[in-house]
């Protein structure tokens, strides 16, 4: 007996996909979501109040990346001095980890992080952080910066 020794479970890798899918299914307007797999990757869309939110999972490996980005403002806009110290501004404190940036011609909030190490509760607080800052942020945004108007 005195060889036995305590052998710890395997522990299974998380299941991200999983985990991105409840958070959306969770947030998402009725019968908005939807999702497009192509090896590894995976990328959803949704909708959330008055934006599109769109999370890709490059894989899970530690250096496979989880992105979250929304849509908020296209470009070119009116002002665009007055409206990228405003997003600077915002940057500062207001978006806690997310941020806004340029991609696309368009202005959008993301998220982005590697997968090493990454918690439901991230994958939840990113996903929920871009949706609701660019919810929160679109309408005002466009209404003064945007070039319909």
């Amino acid at each position: 007996m005195d060889n036995l020794t305590t052998v710890e479970p395997l522990s299974a890798p998380p299941n991200y996909v999983d985990q991105i899918e409840t958070v959306i299914a969770s947030m998402a307007a009725e019968d908005s979501a939807m999702v497009n797999r192509s090896g590894a990757s995976v990328l959803w869309k949704f909708r959330y109040g008055t934006v599109e939110v769109f999370v890709q999972l490059t894989g899970s490996t530690d250096e496979d990346t989880l992105t979250v980005w929304s849509p908020v403002l296209p470009l070119p806009a009116k002002d665009e001095a007055a409206l990228f110290r405003e997003l600077l501004t915002l940057n500062w404190l207001a978006t806690f980890e997310a941020h806004f940036a340029i991609a696309e011609n368009g202005v959008v909030v993301v998220a982005t992080r590697t997968v090493a190490e990454l918690s439901p509760g991230e994958i939840s607080r990113a996903i929920t952080l871009v949706a609701s800052i660019a919810d929160e942020q679109d309408e005002s945004l466009l209404a003064r910066f945007g070039q319909g108007s």
